[in-house]
C-alpha cells in the first residue's frame, strides 16, 4: 500500500501546483481588469457644458476665446458654440468642455433647448456675464438672464425627486466649502476622494442664501473691469460707488449660491484664475486660491465663502447711500451726449466746377456795360486831344459843368462820384456843333492857336502835363461859374 500511496502523493502534489498556477493566473487577470476599470473611471468625463449668458457687447465671446487661448474676433448670432481643452496633467488625460454662448437678444432664448436637455442639465455650469463698463445695467441684466435660465429649467420637466437631489447637492457643496490651506503652487490635479476625510461642521444657510436654487453651479463674471479708472474720471465714481455695486452683486450671488470674479481681457486680469475655478467646479480639480476682496477691480469670491456679515463690512464705508437703497437710484445711467460730427466737405474737381460756371453764365441774359449806358456820346477813340478841344466855355447851358448831373441822394457815395466824373469827362470829349467852344468861335481859335503853336515850336505833341494843367484850369473856372449859378434869383421886394 505504501508504494501506491507514494505514487498518489506525487500526483496529488502535481495537481495542487496546477491549481496554484491557475489561481495566480486568475488573480493576474483580475488585477489587470480592475486596473483597466479604475483607469476608465478616473478618466475625465465628457459631455460637460458651460452656458454663457449676457448682454450684447459685454465681452462673452472674447472672454471664452481668451480662455481657449485664441483671438476670436468674430461674433456669432443666436447660439454660438466654442469649447475649452481640459488637460489632466496628473493622469495625462485630455477632454473637451462644451461652451454655449446665447445671444444677447431675448428673441433667441428658445435656442437653449439645443444646448441643455433634462439629461445634460446636471453636467452644466451657468455663467452670467456683467459689463463693468456699464455698471448701471448690471443688476437688471443678472435678473433677466437668471429668469431666462429658470424658465428653461422649468420647461425641461425634470422629475421632482431628481431636481430635489440636484438642489441638495448645491446646498451641500455650499455648506462644505472650506478655506484652502497654504498650498504649494502646483499643476492642476484631480482632487483625491474625500471619503476618508473628517467630517467638517456644517453651518446652516442664511435667510437669503440659495433662495433661488437652480440645481447647477452658477458663476458671475464681471468683464471690462479696466473701466474702473474711466468711471472715476468721467462719471465721478468713488469708492462708495464700487462698494455699493459689489454689495448688490454679492447679495445676488448668495441667492443663487454663485461665485463672483472680476476680469479684464484687456489687462489679462484674473483670466487664469477663472479657468482654474471653472475646471475645479466642473471636474473637481484641486483649487487653492482663497477669496480676494482687497482690490476693487480684481475681486474673487468662491461659492460658499460669502455671507451677510462679510458683505456688511462694505456697508461700513457708506456715507451718502444706504445698503437697502435701490440699485438704479444710486448707480444711475449718465445722460446721453449727442456727438455732433462735422460734415466732411469734399472739394469738387476744378474742371467740373468751371464747366458748371460756364453753363450758368451761358444761361444768363447779356447785360449792357455801364460805360455804354451812361456815356452814349463818347467817341470811339476815348482819348482827350488838347489841340482840338473847345475853347473857354461861357456860363451858358452848353458849358461842360452844365452837363454834369447832380448825384442822386439815394445812390451810394462811391457810385455817385463815379457817375459825376464819368459825365464830366464825357461832356469834355463830346463835340457838339454850334456849341460855345467850337472851332468856329474866336475864343476857341485863340486857345487852340496857342496850344498848337506851342506844339509846333517844340515839334512834339502836347504831353500829359499840358493836358493836366489845362484840365485843372478849366476845373477851377467851372467851380467859380457853378458857385455863381447857385446864387438864388432876386425876389420881388429886392427887384
Amino acid at each position: 500500500m505504501a508504494p501506491v500511496l507514494e505514487k498518489q502523493l506525487p500526483g496529488a502534489a502535481g495537481a495542487g501546483d496546477n491549481n496554484n498556477e491557475e489561481e495566480e493566473g486568475q488573480n493576474l487577470w483580475s488585477s489587470i481588469l480592475s486596473e483597466v476599470s479604475t483607469r476608465s473611471n478616473s478618466k475625465l468625463p465628457s459631455g460637460k457644458n458651460i452656458l454663457v449668458f449676457g448682454e450684447d457687447g459685454s465681452g462673452k465671446t472674447t472672454l471664452v476665446a481668451k480662455l481657449q487661448g485664441t483671438d476670436h474676433s468674430k461674433k456669432g448670432r443666436g447660439l454660438e458654440y466654442l469649447y475649452l481643452n481640459v488637460h489632466d496633467e496628473d493622469r495625462d488625460d485630455l477632454t473637451r468642455c462644451n461652451v454655449w454662448i446665447l445671444d444677447g437678444d431675448l428673441y433667441h432664448k428658445g435656442l437653449l433647448k439645443f444646448a441643455v436637455s433634462a439629461q445634460s442639465l446636471p453636467d452644466c455650469l451657468a455663467v452670467f456675464v456683467a459689463d463693468m463698463s456699464r455698471p448701471w445695467t448690471i443688476m437688471e441684466s443678472l435678473q433677466k438672464w437668471a429668469s431666462v435660465l429658470r424658465d428653461h429649467v422649468d420647461k425641461l420637466k425634470i422629475p421632482p425627486e431628481d431636481m430635489r437631489e440636484m438642489e441638495q447637492n448645491m446646498v451641500k457643496a455650499f455648506q462644505e466649502y472650506t478655506e484652502p490651506e497654504d498650498a504649494t503652487p502646483a499643476s492642476p490635479q484631480r482632487r483625491a476622494p474625500t471619503a476618508g476625510e473628517d467630517e467638517a461642521v456644517v453651518l446652516p444657510l442664511g435667510d437669503n442664501t440659495l433662495t433661488h436654487n437652480l440645481g447647477i453651479p452658477v458663476l458671475i463674471v464681471c468683464t471690462k473691469c479696466d473701466a474702473v479708472g474711466v468711471l472715476e474720471k468721467e462719471h465721478d465714481y468713488r469708492e462708495e460707488h464700487f462698494d455699493f455695486i459689489q454689495s448688490h452683486i454679492r447679495r445676488f450671488c448668495l441667492q443663487y449660491g454663485a461665485g463672483l470674479i472680476y476680469t479684464s481681457v484687456k489687462e489679462e486680469k484674473n483670466l487664469d484664475l477663472l479657468y482654474k475655478y471653472i475646471v475645479h467646479k466642473m471636474y473637481d480639480f484641486q483649487f487653492a486660491t482663497p477669496a480676494l476682496v482687497v482690490e476693487k477691480d480684481a475681486v474673487f469670491i468662491p461659492s460658499g465663502w460669502d455671507n451677510e456679515k462679510k458683505i456688511g463690512i462694505l456697508h461700513e464705508n457708506f456715507t451718502t447711500v444706504r445698503p437697502e437703497d435701490p440699485f438704479e437710484n444710486f448707480i444711475t445711467k449718465p445722460p446721453v451726449r449727442k456727438l455732433v460730427h462735422d460734415k466732411e466737405i469734399n472739394a469738387e474737381d476744378e474742371q467740373v466746377f468751371l464747366m458748371k460756371q460756364q453753363s450758368l453764365l451761358a444761361k444768363q441774359p447779356a447785360t449792357p456795360t455801364r460805360g455804354a449806358t451812361e456815356s452814349p456820346g463818347r467817341t470811339a477813340s476815348g482819348s482827350p486831344r488838347p489841340a482840338g478841344r473847345a475853347g473857354q466855355p461861357t456860363v451858358t447851358s452848353g458849358s461842360p459843368m452844365a452837363a454834369v448831373k447832380k448825384p442822386d441822394p439815394n445812390m451810394k457815395a462811391g457810385a455817385a462820384n463815379e457817375g459825376v466824373l464819368a459825365n464830366f469827362f464825357n461832356s469834355l470829349l463830346s463835340k457838339k456843333t454850334g456849341a460855345p467852344g467850337s472851332p468856329g468861335s474866336p475864343g476857341a481859335g485863340a486857345v487852340g492857336a496857342g496850344v498848337q503853336g506851342s506844339a509846333k515850336k517844340t515839334g512834339q505833341k502836347p504831353g500829359l502835363t499840358d493836358v493836366q494843367a489845362e484840365l485843372d484850369r478849366m476845373t477851377r473856372k467851372q467851380d467859380s461859374m457853378v458857385s455863381a449859378n447857385n446864387i438864388p434869383p432876386p425876389t420881388e421886394n429886392e427887384a
